[in-house]
Formats: C-alpha cells, sequence, structure tokens
C-alpha cells in the first residue's frame, strides 16, 4: 500500500467514525457499495477523483482533508463537530417553536 492510500483511508475512517457512519451508511450516501467502502479503508483500493468528490460531500468535508496529515485533522473534525451542533440546535429549535405556535391555536 502506498503512503497515500494510507493516509486516505486513515482519514476517511476517522471523518466516518467520526461522525457515526457505518460503512454501510457511508456507501448509501455515495452511491457505492459498502464493500468498496472497505476496501478503500484497508487500502486495497484507491477511489477515483470523482468518487473522492462524493465520499468528501457525503462526510461534509472538503477533499483536501482526506490527504491532510493527522497532526491537523482533530481541529477539522473539532471545526465540523461545533458546525453540526450548531445546525442541529437551530433546528431543534424550530421544531420547537413550530410546536408551540400549534399549541397556541
Amino acid at each position: 500500500m502506498t503512503k497515500i492510500r494510507d493516509l486516505f483511508a486513515k482519514n476517511m475512517r476517522k471523518y466516518r467514525t467520526a461522525q457515526g457512519f457505518t460503512q454501510a451508511y457511508l456507501a448509501e450516501k455515495v452511491d457505492t457499495s459498502t464493500n468498496y467502502i472497505g476496501l478503500i479503508e484497508k487500502g486495497d483500493k484507491f477511489p477515483s477523483p470523482e468518487m473522492i468528490e462524493r465520499i468528501a460531500t457525503a462526510l461534509g468535508i472538503d477533499t483536501t482533508d482526506l490527504f491532510i496529515t493527522e497532526k491537523k485533522m482533530p481541529e477539522a473534525i473539532k471545526t465540523y463537530r461545533k458546525a453540526t451542533i450548531k445546525d442541529v440546535k437551530s433546528q431543534i429549535g424550530r421544531f420547537l417553536d413550530g410546536k408551540l405556535a400549534d399549541l397556541e391555536k
């Protein structure tokens, strides 16, 4: 396995698991098989540029994040998690506001 494959496989797995995605869920999001995702994460396969873009989009990251060293990754994951939490908080707030409005009718 080449160094770039190792790095890509490790980063993809870290971003996937940090978000709680299973291989099957990621495969569904990028329209491929669970087996293919597993082969990428083992370093047995390397995805096409188009698949790299689809994977990054599904993970909510920039394609370059899949090629950075581990030293920089924790900050990228932290940033992603903060953005996700803020988004969920906003969505929950809108949902609860709607429920309150329904009760006031």
